[in-house]
This record gives structure tokens, sequence and C-alpha cells, in this order.
């Protein structure tokens, strides 16, 4: 048998996104940026995605700008957000179990002169909201915070964040990392007060290289990418016409799909961690046990290495993660493992296990019991 449980890393493409990629390859494959017949339809093709991911935020079309993916989302809105407010103040607010692309972005803009304040996480995963308005100042100009942890699935409490921002420093932009959120959470920006959201479309069946940055439209962020007048001059490049439509197709059947999907994965993730906490020792399972993503089952087993796990459970046919895909084949802890109070004995038997739509009951009882086989195994006993 073949089990696929590693979505946070990746989806697999739906037909029907897939049939739409394709054709506008193949045969709908003008530019949008010609004024003929091929390039008005192309032009169309963007449109009409544009309007359906507006929709299910409740937000402008104006809004929505088009990138290559969450990573350049990320850094445009950190590097964007930060250089169009440095007047106003040097001082950024983060977490401290953010993904690479808003840790490392970050780091860049700290070496550039600007003061990062992380906040710590509890133990499961979740910010101290008194912290976070004990950490807001005169000079904070940016505050970002995923809406859900990519590694161990913990939600943060976006309105309430959003709230205290604008309550106690009004000027601060609200960023949302919403990767992981997105198409399985009813999101709001206009209602949560989320300033600049960035999504991917490779998290939620659509294809990879493409995703958008939701901007409010009171913000003016400088260009990221110069050239062209394309994305109303915030993004130059010809367009990504097959990536863009199929992002939009994914996007309309996450939304519609979203309540029923999420019952069924999470009934799923339960039954699952219920075996594995049962039926093997020395195990716990990180996270949140309340607020936590519904296809997200994350563990560490004390004795075992969950690299070398994940490699010996590829040969039993079953795709799961170590930890985050943009961390793997590092020797060093998780720093989320970390942030949570995770001691290194365990944090190195780390295994992220993420569900999606076409995942069975069937598949729950292998890679359970495959699981214990190889945790076994590398326990010796």
């Amino acid at each position: 048998m073949e089990a696929y449980f590693d979505n946070s890393a990746t989806t697999k493409v739906f037909d029907c996104v897939k049939d739409i990629v394709v054709k506008t390859m193949t045969e709908d494959y003008g530019n949008a940026a010609s004024k003929h017949t091929k390039g008005v339809e192309a032009e169309r093709y963007i449109r009409e995605a544009r309007s359906v991911i507006a929709k299910s935020l409740k937000v402008q079309e104006k809004e929505i700008v088009f990138t290559s993916g969450g990573s350049e989302s990320n850094n445009m809105a950190l590097i964007g957000g930060a250089m169009a407010n440095r007047r106003r103040g040097g001082h950024i607010i983060s977490t401290n179990v953010e993904h690479s692309s808003v840790y490392n972005t970050l780091g860049f803009l700290q070496e550039q002169g600007f003061e990062i304040t992380y906040l710590p996480v509890d133990s499961q995963g979740h910010i101290s909201l008194s912290q976070l308005r004990e950490s807001l100042r005169p000079d904070t100009i940016l505050v970002s915070v995923m809406y859900v942890n990519n590694e161990v699935g913990s939600v943060e409490p976006v309105e309430e964040i959003g709230k205290i921002i604008k309550e106690n420093q009004s000027q601060a932009l609200f960023h949302v990392d919403a990767i992981q959120a997105y198409g399985k959470y009813e999101i709001r920006p206009k209602r949560q007060g989320i300033d600049l959201l960035s999504v991917s479309g490779h998290k939620l069946h659509g294809p990879k290289g493409v995703g958008f940055l939701y901007i409010r439209k009171e913000i003016n962020l400088p260009a990221f990418v110069h050239g062209g007048a394309q994305e109303s001059n915030r993004r130059a490049g010809t367009e990504n016409v097959p990536g863009i439509v199929g992002m939009g197709k994914a996007a309309e059947l996450a939304h519609k799909r979203m309540r029923m999907e999420s019952r069924k994965i999470r009934y799923l993730r339960d039954y699952l961690a219920y075996r594995i906490l049962q039926e093997i020792e020395d195990v716990v399972m990180t996270g949140s046990r309340r607020y936590r993503l519904a296809n997200n089952a994350s563990f560490c087993f004390k004795g075992i290495t969950g690299e070398a796990a994940a490699i010996l459970l590829d040969t039993q046919g079953i795709c799961v993660s170590s930890g985050s895909a943009c961390s793997t084949g590092s020797l060093e802890d998780s720093h989320v493992l970390t942030a949570i109070g995770i001691e290194s004995e365990w944090a190195q038997g780390a295994i992220r296990i993420t569900l999606g739509a076409e995942n069975t009951k069937e598949e729950m009882d292998y890679v359970a019991e495959k699981i214990k086989m190889v945790v076994k195994d590398m326990r010796g006993h």
C-alpha cells in the first residue's frame, strides 16, 4: 500500500486543477499583456481567478497580488512593510516559531537596522496575548504572526491579535502567514484586522510556484520586483497564467469542501493519534490539543531519529516528514520543538503526519502498524 501523509509540505493537484493548467499551457497560452485574442483571453483567466480568491476572503480584487509562492509573499510583506514604514519606527514583533521564510527574512531586516522582538510560545505553541500587548511600542511598525504552525499545527488567535494591535498601536501593520490555513479556515482580513496575508497554491491542491499576497488597499507597499506594470505596478514580470488559474480553481474547491472535509480529516487524525498514543510507549503528541489544524498529527518518539524513521517508512510506501519540509536535513533540533519545550532526546524523534482529502481509515491502520514496527526496530526491542 502507498499512503501519502505529507500534505503540509505539498498536496496532490486535483484533476480539474490539472486540466485547467494544461489547457492554459497548451491551448489558451497567451501573454496577458498582449492585446490580441489569446492575450485578452489570458487576462480574463487571471481576472476570474483573482475574483474567486477575493470573494473567498471578502476583500476587493485589487487587494490581491499574485506571486511565485508563499516565501515570496512573506518576503514582500515583511520587507515591503518594514521599508514603507521606516520613518515611523524600526521595531518589529514576531514569534519564535515562524516558518523559515519569515524567520530568515526578519534576520535580514535585523541586519538592516530593524529591532526584532520574538515572542515566546507556551507548550501548546501559542503566544501570550498579554505579552504581545506589553511588547507593542510607539515605534512598532509591523507585527507578523503565522495563522497555523507548519510543524505542530497550533492555531494562533489571529482575530484577538489583530484587535490588540489596532487598539494599542493602530499604525503598526499586521501580517499573517496563512500558508497552512487558507482553504481550511474562514479567513476575513477586514474583520480580523489583518493588513497583509500570505498564501501558497500548492498547499491546497493547486500547482507549485504560485501564491498571492493580500494587501489592504490603504497600504502602499513598494514594488518588490521591478520591470513592467503587472499586478498594479506591485510585481513586475509576465504573469504565470497556468499557475494563477490553477490556484484559483483549487481555492474555489477548497472553500466549497471546507467544512465537510475538515470533519472527515479530523476524525481520521484523531483515530490515528489514539492508536499511536495507546499502542506505542514513550511518545508525545506535540502542539495544541484544542486549537489545532484538523489534518496535523505531529509526534516525538523517544529513542529514535525522526529522519531515519521517515526513510524506513518510505520503504513501506508511507510518506511522512521528520519536521518542516524546509528544514529537513538539518542536524539541529527543530526551533519550533525547542520553543515549546521539547527536550533534544525527544525532538530528535519528531515525525509529522499531515492528512489530505484522499486519505482513508484503512491507511490510518496501515501507517499505525508500520510506525509501531519501525519504532520497535529502531529501539531494538
